[in-house]
């Protein structure tokens, strides 16, 4: 791999190991300690990804304007300056305002890095996005058992240690990206060009592929809000759940020789890995709908893993493929909304339904939601069909 992107990779690291200090605790420390039902829990972290939405739109637009370098280094020091702010007032409802800055200052860095990774290495295909995404879990994989013994001696320091790495990744980013830049002068607004016109089919394959993406992440971002509570609620230490994140995240490290071999097979078969994955998620729901005990929801997170392994890498893969040039940022910035937006939705529609019926019905009713993300898997491409527009390769 390129030199550019380890630097990359490195830098995901980091900043996923520092913001895994709090997502995985967000909910528990609404619900259990500034004493919030799961219902405003859910509003308040539907700010945040709201905040996160804007990020990632005004993160693809930076990148394609000013250059992955600049957005990135803004992204960060508004990270750091909220961050600082949450460690000295993190009561309600200061809380609210900071992690809604996080969500947004947050939300510019993801697409960046993302477009980045595809800019530096344009022949890398999935492969370069999915090393971004294992360095992301390798994060996962450290951030939440770090967290979990932090939160042991005193919630409060998670707040200084997302601090700490966030200075971290400034000065890493500082130094490390300064000469990766993908230049603005070649890169042209493809939206306002008259090509625009008959090239819409790769928008519209988007847009409805990103459609899927947010239904998965609807039920997905439950284990970060209501099965937390849920699990808490059934006996789980805060340290036994943290240790389940780090399940996730070493699994998807370590698994990648079982996958790799289904994935070589598969390569040119984007369609089915995602297929796959989906079938991989309502499974894994299913187990989570009867846990009642910690090794269940060990379970559960192992099998929902595997479903994820598939599905993620694959989504920045065809956004790469669909991309016209100059807009890459852009497109990346409709994948990280999709996501955003559905763990905005997520939370909400998952306390509100836990708050009316039980854990249960909200897990079987948003499974079935999200089976609808079979559909659009099914039909994204009919708009390139339909105008024989062919994909970049990858």
């Amino acid at each position: 791999m390129p030199r550019a992107v380890w630097l990359l990779v490195i830098g995901m690291l980091v900043n996923v190991t520092g913001n895994s200090f709090l997502w995985p605790l967000n909910t528990i420390y609404i619900h259990d300690y500034l004493g919030k039902s799961l219902t405003v829990a859910g509003f308040v972290l539907m700010a945040n990804q709201g905040a996160g939405v804007i990020g990632n739109l005004l993160g693809g637009f930076l990148f394609d304007r000013i250059g992955g370098y600049k957005s990135i280094l803004g992204g960060i020091g508004l990270s750091i300056l909220a961050l600082i702010c949450l460690v000295f007032w993190n009561d309600w409802p200061s809380y609210v305002w900071f992690l809604m800055v996080l969500g947004f200052s947050g939300g510019i860095i993801f697409p960046s890095m993302y477009a980045m990774i595809g800019s530096v290495w344009p022949d890398g295909g999935r492969k370069a996005f999915n090393t971004l995404y294992l360095s992301q879990n390798v994060g996962v994989a450290i951030g939440p058992s770090l967290a979990g013994l932090v939160a042991s001696v005193n919630i409060h320091y998670i707040f200084s240690a997302n601090l700490f790495f966030y200075v971290i990744f400034f000065l890493f980013a500082f130094f490390g990206y300064k000469n990766m830049e993908t230049a603005p002068d070649l890169q042209t607004n493809v939206l306002k060009e008259q090509k625009a016109i008959t090239d819409k089919a790769p928008f519209y394959a988007l847009l409805i592929i990103t459609g899927g993406y947010l239904l998965t992440w609807i039920i997905y971002s439950q284990w970060s809000t209501t099965i937390s509570t849920f699990a808490l609620d059934l006996g789980v230490s805060l340290r036994q759940y943290s240790l389940i994140w780090t399940i996730n995240g070493l699994l998807i490290v370590l698994g990648q020789p079982i996958i790799r071999p289904i994935i070589k097979r598969l390569e040119h078969k984007i369609k089915t890995q995602m297929l796959i994955g989906i079938f991989i998620f309502i499974i894994s729901f299913t187990v989570v709908a009867y846990a009642d005990s910690f090794k269940m929801f060990v379970a559960a997170m192992v099998i929902v893993t595997f479903g994820e392994m598939f599905v993620w890498p694959a989504i920045p893969t065809i956004a790469n493929q669909l991309a016209p040039r100059g807009r890459e940022g852009f497109y990346q910035g409709i994948v990280n909304s999709s996501a955003t937006i559905g763990r905005m939705i997520g939370p909400v529609a998952g306390g509100i339904l836990v708050d009316i019926y039980d854990m249960r019905v909200m897990i079987f009713i948003l499974t079935a939601l999200m089976s609808l993300a079979i559909i659009t898997t099914l039909v994204y491409d009919k708009p390139m069909k339909k105008t024989g527009y062919s994909m970049k390769s990858e």
